[in-house]
């Protein structure tokens, strides 16, 4: 071979070294189609899906907190209305249309006239299908709560707490500021809640000073019942010792006898005994004498 095309063919194998040059890959055509296909399947599952805006979160039936909230917006408001002096009743879709909740569902609807405010111990239903609120008590001014306390007083039933009666009474600061001479107030320690009693001013004594004091000096906080029964046996004073729970007398058992019963022979047909009958030839015989 010629030794110049060889030295060219050397150059050229040199040059084409020296110049770096990209190659473009061809794409598989397989690979291809499956992202095209992976991408039409995501976008039509997202078109399909539905969308979770605020007014169709408010329908969704399946949440009970919704349920549950929607329900005690209701009573808060029909509370209000009472307290207010509202008493007249009022439709489901009144209702929500004053709570600005007329959004919401036909179950959640349906479950709040035939289950949670037919069951709910606030609401009362009357005979037309209307609801209205159920106070704690059914008193209106100022003149049935004073004759509420006076008959909780006559009977013994104790006091009735302030909450009760700011529930059930319409504008209960204006008739508790009338009637401040007639209703006492007591703190109960336990939860410092405030308890109403009637001032009974028949059965106010007076007491006299020195008595007072006295009752106010002796302090009893640290003392038990006990204690203060041993001081006043010191003391020469018995006036306790009826007082306080008694214990309960346990009958005695009669001891059941371990005797064996005997069981007596039966005292039937005492007369026959001397009497013999064969129902051979219909006969019988007594002391030797027989009888056809």
């Amino acid at each position: 071979m010629d030794p110049a095309l060889l030295r060219e063919r050397e150059l050229f194998r040199k040059k084409a070294l020296a110049t770096p040059t990209v190659e473009k890959k061809k794409k598989d055509e397989s690979s291809f189609k499956d992202d095209s296909k992976k991408k039409s399947k995501s976008s039509s599952s997202v078109s399909t899906a539905p969308k979770l805006e605020g007014s169709n979160y408010k329908t969704m039936a399946g949440s009970s907190s919704y349920r549950f909230g929607v329900l005690a917006r209701i009573v808060r408001h029909m509370k209000s209305r009472h307290q207010d002096g509202d008493d007249h009743p009022l439709t489901l879709d009144e209702i929500l249309d004053e709570t600005n909740q007329l959004d919401v569902g036909n179950k959640i609807k349906q479950w709040l006239q035939t289950e949670a405010l037919q069951n709910n111990p606030k609401i009362e239903c009357t005979m037309d299908g209307k609801y209205i609120f159920k106070p704690v008590y059914k008193i209106k001014d100022k003149k049935s709560l004073l004759r509420l306390l006076k008959q909780h007083d006559l009977k013994g039933l104790g006091g009735i707490f302030l909450e009760d009666v700011q529930e059930s009474l319409p504008h209960c600061e204006r008739a508790l500021k009338s009637l401040a001479q007639e209703i006492l107030y007591i703190t109960r320690p336990t939860d410092k809640k405030k308890i109403l009693f009637y001032n009974d001013r028949t059965a106010t004594l007076d007491v006299d000073e020195e008595f007072v004091k006295l009752w106010r000096a002796t302090a009893v906080d640290a003392m038990d019942d006990a204690k203060i029964e041993e001081y006043l046996e010191k003391q020469g004073i018995k006036s306790m010792q009826d007082h306080g729970p008694r214990k309960p007398i346990v009958p005695k058992r009669k001891k059941v006898s371990q005797k064996r019963r005997q069981f007596k022979k039966p005292r039937d047909n005492e007369h026959l005994a001397d009497v013999l009958e064969t129902y051979e030839d219909n006969t019988l015989t007594q002391k030797g004498v027989t009888i056809k």
